[in-house]
């Protein structure tokens, strides 16, 4: 089997049918999407194909080098990571297909006014292993 990380993508990726951020859902609408992606992990875990999840707060910096003694640059001309990436699941299944199908369902779990929010989930194959 193969691992794979699914990414959660909310802004930065293609917009989505209901393209409403999640800083303006209702309550209610964040707790309907929270329990889809506990009641899907828990229904991969039931299957052996869970290995593990995290959603991620809105709040963080990015880093890189920025070269010997200099500090770290923390802001660009690129998009803050906390602005593309709301969270992750790490899968291991049988095949890329598979992978490829709970991806697609992971992107449909519900949105603003209950309606699917379709967002994007990136499926990356751990290394060194390559879809097949």
């Amino acid at each position: 089997m193969t691992k794979y990380l699914l990414l959660k993508h909310y802004r930065g990726a293609p917009a989505s049918v209901h393209d409403v951020p999640m800083d303006q859902w209702t309550p209610e609408e964040v707790d309907a999407h929270v329990q889809y992606m506990r009641d899907f992990a828990a229904r991969l875990e039931g299957t052996g194909e869970f290995v593990d999840s995290q959603a991620l707060s809105p709040e963080g910096t990015f880093v890189r080098y920025d070269g010997e003694g200099r500090p770290p640059v923390t802001d660009g001309p690129f998009a803050e990571t906390k602005d593309l990436i709301a969270g992750w699941m790490v899968i291991d299944v049988e095949t890329y297909e598979r992978a490829l199908e709970l991806a697609g369902e992971l992107s449909a779990a519900p949105g603003a006014g209950g309606s699917r929010s379709t967002s994007g989930s990136r499926c990356a194959p751990s290394w060194p292993s390559r879809p097949r």
